[in-house]
């Protein structure tokens, strides 16, 4: 099972158990909470009655007196009301009256009268001066239909301290239940969308913490395959600790290796410059011809030169190679990017006697990357066709779209580049003679163009023209 899932599992798991048992205490204390709330109304209701059915109750004229008559009227209206969106159209109080002995002498719905209450709780409570009220079922052998009765003593009204009767209020618990389920759906929608909720910020926490750890394992995997990736984006927390530690072991590790592979390249790479100026260092000490004496010297320069150039180039490559990232991005409009490359190279063009021919679409071009890095590199380019165009001949710089993305082309009418050549060209230290028998190059600018062009997520490309010549080529995104 994924971490991603398990993440969510176990985040929803938590979230969703909690909230079901919020919801399920809640939902179980909505009806005693409610009956709770009922017999409160009801001691207060008992307790009025009983104030007002005390005159009567002493004249012995309660089943026919003005507090019969008005519970008689008050039970046949419609209240008409909505509650909780539960219709109510009726009074569902029940009201008994017993005398001092606890028989009843009066009951709202005519039903009891005459029998002996006073072994009932709420009355017999009541009669001994304590709180009386009770549950009891609505009709013998139904024991889920409840009604509660809650009792209030009656006091003569001329003797506040003699107790001569108690009233009885008694409403059916089923009353109740319309709220009591309202209630209940409430919670319950409330708790589903709360476990909804739950579920979404689980997702979302988890599809978060997927995004960057997978961001981490891709990182991995791409610096394991030797690939370059850039770093994890630096984050104020544990993941953004971890990429930043993995890209400072890479660094480091890479760093370690890069040293070595470097410094056996320059080394091998050195030996032969050295070892020719060291030939002709030991040949001067020797008497010579002026004319063998000037060519040593010279050949002493120009390996001097080969290893100055050697270096300088080998720094760049690895500068750029370093970096699996540009450094500095900004818009760059390469229209005006090749008429700089090709302005700089006036003087070696009038040197080699070649001419150059510059092509630019009519719409501007732009890409976004390093204006410096592009510029050396489109340098390497037209510096190579320099040195392999004949005299007299031609070399073209374009700017075109194709696919999508811009294209730079250097194109020359010079030998070409061997069959076997084709795969080797862009491996550092690998080079061509040169058709007028200069020295070889340091082989290390068209490794810097390729490197430049991964930087910019396109490529480079070096291949041999129809009718002889060479075509190099670098392609970049559009910006």
């Amino acid at each position: 099972m994924r971490l991603g899932l398990r993440l969510f599992l176990g985040f929803f798991l938590i979230v969703g158990l909690a909230a079901f048992f919020v919801v399920r205490v809640f939902v179980d204390e909505v009806k005693p909470g409610v009956r709770q709330a009922m017999e409160s109304t009801l001691v207060d209701t008992a307790n009025v009655l009983a104030v007002m059915a005390a005159a009567d109750l002493k004249a012995g004229r309660i089943g026919e007196g003005g507090f019969a008559r008005h519970l008689e009227q008050a039970s046949r209206r419609d209240p008409a009301a909505r509650i909780w969106d539960v219709p109510k159209h009726g009074i569902d109080l029940r009201v008994t009256v017993t005398d001092a002995r606890g028989i009843v002498v009066f009951d709202s719905r005519g039903q009891d009268l005459g029998r002996d209450n006073s072994r009932w709780n709420d009355v017999y409570r009541t009669l001994r001066g304590e709180y009386g009220a009770r549950s009891s079922p609505e009709s013998p052998g139904d024991e889920p239909a409840t009604v509660m009765h809650v009792a209030a003593p009656v006091f003569d009204p001329d003797d506040s301290g003699r107790l001569i009767g108690v009233l009885t209020v008694a409403r059916p618990n089923r009353s109740l239940e319309p709220f009591i389920e309202a209630g209940q759906r409430r919670m319950l929608g409330q708790g589903a969308w709360l476990i909804g909720l739950s579920a979404l910020v689980g997702v979302l926490v988890t599809a978060w913490l997927s995004h960057r750890i997978g961001r981490l394992a891709r990182y991995a995997r791409a610096v394991a395959a030797g690939a370059p990736a850039p770093p994890p984006p630096s984050r104020r927390d544990e993941i953004g600790d971890l990429g930043q530690a993995l890209e400072e072991m890479r660094r480091r590790l890479e760093g370690k290796a890069y040293v070595e592979q470097y410094v056996q390249s320059l080394t091998h790479e050195m030996k032969s410059p050295l070892a020719a100026i060291r030939g002709a260092a030991e040949l001067l000490q020797e008497p010579l011809p002026e004319a063998d004496r000037q060519r040593f010297a010279r050949s002493i320069l120009e390996q001097q030169g080969r290893l100055t150039e050697t270096i300088d180039k080998l720094l760049a490559l690895a500068e750029v190679e370093q970096h699996g990232w540009l450094q500095r991005r900004e818009p760059v409009e390469l229209g005006a990017l090749l008429e700089e490359v090709a302005a700089a190279a006036e003087p070696s063009l009038a040197s080699a006697g070649v001419e150059l021919q510059l092509e630019l679409p009519p719409q501007p071009l732009r890409a976004n990357g390093d204006r410096f890095l592009l510029r050396q590199a489109l340098t390497n380019l037209v510096d190579n066709a320099l040195a392999f165009a004949p005299r007299g001949s031609t070399v073209q710089l374009s700017l075109r779209v194709e696919a999508g993305q811009a294209v730079l082309r250097v194109l020359d009418r010079g030998p070409g580049v061997p069959d076997y050549a084709l795969e080797r060209v862009f491996e550092r230290f690998y080079s061509l003679a040169r058709p007028d028998g200069r020295p070889r190059s340091s082989g290390l600018g068209l490794p810097f163009v390729r490197e430049v062009g991964r930087l910019h997520g396109g490529q480079a490309r070096l291949a041999n023209r129809d009718g002889g010549g060479a075509e190099a080529g670098l392609s970049l995104p559009l910006g």
